[in-house]
């Protein structure tokens, strides 16, 4: 139960500062969101202690940092937040959402699983806005501009929430104008005769996925990029073997798979929040439809069946 120390009585106003900082953990994303200079926000904060009697927030390696007393003050923001939120109806009589939400996620992620899944929470709340940043990453260690990462491997975060979603494998894939050119592999040896279409080793940052191409040593580089849908077309140009997503792969009749008997990488994808980000009614809501997303795709991302084309 939050109680006050001070005499004084804490503004709803400055609450719902220190509600926009404890979120994004800097001042100047805080001010952003609430429309109001960073001086501002110091302001309000620093009156906030004053009427609480004690520090709410303490600078911490990724931003600002909720103490114990920040955390008991942003569970009272929160209320004060939601009950603001429920004057709100919609035409059904429904609670409506709104307010933007910041996602970061891979490349393949963001276009075949956040955005079908976004486009389906905006026909129940149009009023949510989300904004989809397509990276490749660890995740961050301040999350300040963001609500949501989704990551490949188990992150190790502090102040943070992990998730796991579900699994996806990496298969390795050749044109079928490549494989009649040079032949279709017939064991993990032959692969040293193939050029590889993959990441470029020296700028990638997640480690299961620098690690997945150890199945084949010997495979040189052909062409290599950042971005996975590079990857993808490449091998369908017949750049060489492809070692792809399933999920994407199998969108294109004109791949193929290879060894898949003895090549297949499994991943996994991990949602990274803040606890106190993921009890915004429109960041949950995002949420659930992206774990909603992944479990209905299950099979195609491990390439146990093929999408719809």
């Amino acid at each position: 139960m939050f109680v006050s120390s001070a005499t004084a009585r804490p503004n709803a106003d400055d609450l719902l500062v220190l509600l926009a900082v404890g979120r994004t953990g800097r001042y100047v994303s805080a001010a952003e969101e609430l429309g109001i200079n960073h001086t501002t926000i110091s302001r309000r904060i620093a009156a906030l202690e004053r009427a609480l009697g004690g520090r709410v927030l303490m600078r911490g390696a990724g931003g600002w940092e909720l103490t114990d007393l920040g955390r008991e003050a942003l569970t009272v923001a929160e209320s004060i937040e939601s009950a603001v939120r429920s004057l709100g109806v919609d035409a059904r009589g429904e609670r409506t959402l709104e307010g933007v939400v910041r996602l970061s996620a891979t490349d393949g992620f963001s276009a075949y699983l956040a955005a079908p899944a976004i486009a389906e929470v905006r026909r129940q709340h149009p009023k949510i806005t989300v904004e989809i940043v397509a990276t490749t990453r660890r995740a961050s260690r301040q999350r300040s501009s963001l609500d949501i990462e989704v990551v490949v491997g188990k992150p190790q975060v502090l102040r943070a929430e992990a998730i796991g979603l579900g699994d996806y494998v990496l298969g390795l894939y050749g044109s079928r104008a490549y494989l009649a050119e040079y032949g279709a592999p017939a064991s993990i040896e032959d692969l040293a005769r193939h050029p590889l279409v993959y990441f470029i080793e020296s700028m990638l940052q997640v480690d299961d996925l620098d690690l997945a191409s150890s199945f084949a040593p010997a495979m040189r580089e052909s062409i290599s990029s950042t971005n996975v849908f590079v990857h993808v077309e490449a091998t369908r140009a017949s750049a060489g073997l492809g070692l792809l997503p399933c999920f994407m792969a199998d969108r294109h009749a004109d791949l193929v798979r290879v060894l898949p008997d003895r090549v297949g990488v499994q991943l996994t994808y991990w949602l990274v929040a803040r606890a106190e980000t993921l009890r915004r009614p429109e960041v949950a809501a995002v949420v659930d439809a992206l774990r909603a997303r992944v479990h209905r795709e299950r099979d195609m991302l491990l390439g146990t069946v093929l999408p719809s084309r």
